[in-house]
């Protein structure tokens, strides 16, 4: 994985632009430490920083495709992220007389285009964003996976327009500047209700997940070229099982691929440990294991751990059951407490925008402390969204909320905004149009009613909402630290498959995920196997929470920037609330989200717009 950055004008000559577009990838280098690299044309300047996984030496980029007898430059590509099933098209590919310099997925694709033209992106299995520049044609194609594992953000200005990786590559161009209105404000105030291409700020858009970007002089049009297919799933329980081990193991062993070390993530979960003990015996397979595995847990857990709804048991005891069952080199990773809040300002930086507190900051560790030893690393991802996980699956199934399931219960969004601010943003009001236009999406099943029809649009909230708030999370603290994380339940083979299966298959047993427990229980200890579903770990430290608190009422005290935006008698309400300062509960998430509001507005000198 990498960063990309370029600019395309139609009236400027960028061939004396380097240093800008050079500029703009630069601010990517955490992404790519391994390279960096500027292509200009009249027209274009490409900028890519690499993180070298595939074919160290010859995979630099931009990466240029010549042909004719006059070996001139067709196309030009900077590519982030892996094409898993690349060495299966290289195969088609060389049988069609094409001929490869290196052993990258980047010359495939360059390939591929050639052979295929804008078609090509619908052959790709994997994690990517590119952007693409027919030097024939004079075309830009910006392209994003199916289902948004890797971002891709652009904003146009009068005479063309500029991507990036990440906002702030944009910012660096000159062109664009940091400006929140209204909209972006409820992606900050809320979490995971953010429409597919919106991007916080004003003017700026994201690729959405499935799209490829099409830009010619006069004319930019966006087309899907994968969605969300509706039709009967007719295979038996067996045949599901069946189907659903066997895609896990083709996906999972096409994503063992890599140059570099690679290694798992494990909570013990049922996702993280189906992937390890997959991904372990691939390794074996070919002879390069034990397969490295890490963990992250906070010190002092022992005492400070308080089950709840979504935490309801401590990974330690099932991680080591994985560890002696699969046979892996594992190590723990521990978080101390005073580090939660001492590297906000880090992981806000990673994002671009505020973040989700101790749960940025926990997982922005684990990777750093993974990436010492580690440059790819296989994550459970995306499984709880596909097979249904979370709680709010069976609560659906069962009382329907008519809102987003996972925060369907929060009274009163408003409560925490200032008046001023309530007199431009209804929080509830957003939320809910949100929800409708999201309904309207829902590609339903003919004859569908009933427990099936929710169920249907259940899981569709999950993956177009939901999904890309934790990968969106998971991409930017991984990549903040250099590491590439692949993430097989997101394969949209797998996706499509199960996105069909009838909920009473998906909890076959009885059970959350039913069907996933099922396809992988001959791989794991039984322990493991039945584990209930128990969310990524947080910070319960009392000491933990005094920090925020203090925190807090410092910024309410001194009247930064973020109190024009909220509450301040909401705040400290909050603050004197005893239940969590004492460590019974974890800090209503509103708190470490103000404090990275305030840094946010300071450190991007954001414009708000009303």
């Amino acid at each position: 994985m990498c960063g990309i950055a370029g600019w395309l004008d139609w009236e400027r000559d960028l061939t004396r632009e380097s240093g800008t577009v050079r500029r703009m990838a630069d601010t990517l280098a955490l992404r790519g430490p391994d390279d960096s690299g500027v292509w200009t044309a009249t027209r274009i300047g490409l900028g890519h920083r690499r993180l070298a996984v595939i074919d160290p030496e010859l995979g630099r980029q931009p990466m240029t495709e010549r042909g004719g007898d006059d070996g001139r430059e067709l196309a030009v590509v900077s590519f982030s992220g892996e094409i898993h099933n690349y060495r299966e098209l290289r195969t088609e590919l060389t049988t069609r007389g094409h001929r490869f310099r290196t052993a990258s997925d980047t010359e495939v694709l360059l390939a591929a285009h050639r052979e295929w033209g804008p078609k090509a992106i619908e052959r790709f299995a994997g994690m990517f964003a590119y952007a693409l520049w027919d030097i024939a044609e004079q075309t830009l194609y910006l392209g994003r996976d199916p289902l948004g594992v890797k971002p891709l953000y652009y904003a146009e200005h009068p005479s063309g327009l500029v991507f990036g990786s990440e906002p702030k590559a944009l910012f660096a161009s000159g062109l664009i500047r940091p400006e929140v209105d209204a909209e972006g404000l409820v992606d900050v105030f809320t979490v995971a209700a953010k429409r597919p291409g919106d991007a916080v700020y004003r003017g700026v858009r994201q690729l959405r997940p499935g799209h490829l970007l099409t830009v010619r002089r006069g004319a930019t049009t966006a087309r899907r070229y994968w969605q969300l297919t509706t039709a009967p799933h007719e295979d038996d329980e067996a045949t599901t099982v069946a189907t659903v081990r066997s895609l896990l193991d083709r996906i999972v062993g096409e994503q063992t691929v890599a140059d570099v070390p690679l290694g798992a993530l494990l909570s013990g979960g049922i996702d993280s440990s189906a992937i390890t003990a997959i991904g372990a015996a691939a390794l074996a397979a070919d002879d390069r294991g034990p397969l490295a595995t890490y963990s992250v847990d906070f010190a002092g857990s022992e005492d400070d751990f308080r089950a709840d709804a979504l935490h309801v048991s401590r990974d330690a005891p099932y991680v080591r059951a994985v560890v002696d069952h699969v046979g892996t080199k594992h190590s723990e990773v521990l978080v101390e407490p005073a580090s939660l809040l001492a590297e906000s300002g880090v992981t806000l930086r990673a994002r671009d925008y505020p973040g989700v507190g101790d749960l940025d900051v926990s997982l922005y560790l684990l990777f750093r402390e993974v990436r010492r030893h580690l440059t790819v690393a296989l994550s459970g991802e995306g499984a709880d969204d596909a097979f249904g996980g979370y709680p709010w699956f069976a609560s659906e199934a069962e009382r329907p909320s008519g809102s987003f399931p996972w925060s369907a219960g929060v009274k009163d969004r408003n409560a925490v905004l200032s008046p001023e601010l309530r007199g431009h943003l209804d929080l509830h009001e957003r939320l809910d149009a949100r929800y409708r236009e999201a309904l309207d999406e829902v590609p339903y099943l003919d004859g569908e009613s009933g427990v099936d029809r929710r169920m249907r649009e259940v899981y569709y909230l999950q993956h177009t909402r939901f999904l890309p708030f934790l990968l969106d999370r998971k991409d930017r603290m991984s990549m903040a630290n250099g590491l590439e994380v692949r993430v097989p339940f997101c394969d949209h083979r797998l996706v499509e498959y199960v996105w069909n299966v009838p909920w009473r298959l998906k909890r076959l047993g009885g059970s959350e995920k039913g069907l996933l427990r099922a396809a992988v229980e001959d791989a794991l200890p039984a322990e493991v196997v039945h584990r209930p579903k128990s969310g990524f770990p947080v910070g319960q430290s009392p000491e933990y929470l005094e920090s925020v608190r203090t925190a807090v009422s410092d910024m309410i005290e001194s009247d930064g920037p973020a109190m024009r935006l909220l509450d301040a008698g909401t705040l400290r309400a909050m603050v004197r609330d005893q239940a969590w300062v004492n460590g019974t509960f974890t800090p209503p998430p509103i708190l470490p989200r103000a404090l990275q509001l305030d840094d946010w507005l300071t450190a991007y000198d954001v414009r708000v717009v009303l």
